[in-house]
């Protein structure tokens, strides 16, 4: 559970509730359930701007479901947490069936919101538990693929030591940190680590400097879970894994990014639409939607590095997958700071 007096990070950056909180508001107080063929007013409202990665992908999940004709979709972006709540009312005024965001500062004050609107769905981005009866949460849970990363960088670190650099000590980068830790361990016992907190959510400058202290105590391979590590690997020449998006593809990161471990809302969304038209919206926890199992999490394409990972590796990883996939193999949750271990 989060402590309140951390989210000031979140007023800064709050990347990570930004985006989850976007997605659910239903607005009509009159009105009975809509069909499914028919366009329901969904709102999105981020704290960062919408180029942001991790408010990203909220964005683009509902951008995707109002070009397949499915929703009307309006959204603020860069709203500040002293803001955030005269917002929501105005959209939830407005005639929004279905509001999605972030609560990870104003919590409380987003349940008082969602009390007074019985008749919205709100899907928030949010630590705690779902609230009432239209208070939906999500978080960012990719740690699985995080895990299936972490084997593939420990059986291609020479040195034997990995360096990550993270923007704070936080329960959604804690467990991803920890999960590529557990991963490269069950490849290669002798795999030690090296671990930084930028205390940003966007500061490439500082990330890279990170890195590069990193690099000079001995670490030959990078988790990015910053913009800017990847900068770092390409300039001291080695090889980094990254986080949330595709950041071989999307910054700049071929020839450096092994594979990403990938978030996608595109399930969690649809579903949460779906529920909405249907009029059986309800306060749940969608934390298995940003998982495997149901689209919400993926480990990116190899690229270029395809033929540089070891077969069996590959084979090893695409084993555990699929036993991930299934139900037989659960990457554990460990939301704790993770500390440097040389």
């Amino acid at each position: 559970m989060r402590d309140w007096g951390m989210m000031t990070r979140r007023q800064a950056a709050v990347r990570v509730g930004t985006l989850l909180l976007g997605a659910g508001v239903l607005a009509s107080a009159a009105a009975g359930p809509a069909t499914a063929a028919e366009k329901i007013k969904v709102a999105g409202i981020y704290t960062q701007p919408i180029q942001q990665k991790w408010d990203a992908r909220l964005h683009q999940a509902l951008d995707k479901a109002a070009k397949a004709g499915e929703i009307e979709y309006v959204f603020s972006e860069k709203v500040a947490n002293t803001d955030y709540v005269r917002v929501l009312r105005e959209y939830a005024e407005g005639g929004a069936k279905l509001i999605v965001g972030e609560a990870f500062g104003i919590s409380r004050e987003a349940r008082k919101v969602a009390d007074d609107y019985p008749k919205v769905a709100f899907l928030m981005g949010d630590p705690f538990k779902p609230h009432g009866s239209n208070f939906a949460v999500f978080d960012n849970y990719i740690h699985e693929p995080c895990y299936l990363m972490g084997m593939i960088a420990g059986s291609m670190t020479k040195s034997n030591k990995i360096g990550m650099v993270g923007g704070y000590p936080i329960g959604e980068v804690n467990r991803l940190f920890h999960a590529f830790m557990a991963g490269a361990r069950s490849v290669n016992p002798k795999v030690e680590f090296k671990v930084n907190f930028i205390g940003s959510w966007y500061d490439p400058p500082k990330a890279k400097e990170a890195a590069f202290a990193q690099v000079e105590a001995g670490v030959d391979v990078l988790y990015a879970e910053r913009a800017g590590v990847v900068s770092a690997a390409r300039e001291k020449g080695i090889i980094a894994f990254g986080n949330v998006n595709d950041m071989n593809k999307e910054e700049n990161g071929t020839g450096v990014v092994v594979t990403s471990a990938l978030w996608d809302m595109t399930s969690a969304i649809n579903y949460a639409i779906a529920q909405t038209k249907a009029g059986t919206f309800k306060a749940e926890d969608y934390k298995e939607w940003t998982m495997m199992a149901k689209g919400g999490a993926s480990l990116a394409p190899f690229y270029e590095f395809e033929d540089k990972i070891s077969p069996d590796i590959k084979a090893k990883v695409k084993a555990l997958q699929a036993d991930i996939l299934a139900g037989k193999f659960t990457v554990e949750i460990n939301d704790n700071e993770p500390k440097s271990t040389f």
